[in-house]
């Protein structure tokens, strides 16, 4: 089963490298474990959260609303994405506790639909 694992980061804190936040290359070196362990299926980091555009609409039928940037009262962001393809759950978790994003973060483990 496909998992996303999505690493959320607090806007507040410290950004990637800085302190004791984990590096570059702290997640290149995940992302060689899942691949040697044949679980990697996917994934991307993203920019920071200032570079992004939020579009909503109203309902149906109305026209779309686009705001440059985060919202402000928006307290942490996604940082990134790891796509793996495990068994279960559990090993699914026990995967998202050895990422480097937890390191200070937060990452929030979500089953891929398939329709």
């Amino acid at each position: 089963m496909k998992y996303v694992l999505l690493m959320m980061g607090a806007v507040d804190g410290p950004s990637c490298g800085e302190d004791d936040a984990p590096g570059v290359e702290d997640f290149m070196a995940f992302d060689a474990e899942l691949e040697k362990a044949g679980v990697l299926a996917g994934g991307f980091a993203l920019e920071d959260p200032e570079t992004g555009t939020s579009v909503t609409r109203a309902g149906r039928d109305a026209e779309p609303v686009v705001t440059a940037g985060p919202y402000a009262e928006s307290r942490e962001f996604v940082g990134g994405t790891i796509v793996i393809d495990v068994p279960d759950i559990d090993e699914a978790i026990r995967w998202a506790g050895r990422c480097p994003g937890a390191i200070g973060g937060r990452v929030e483990v979500r089953p891929i639909a398939e329709f």
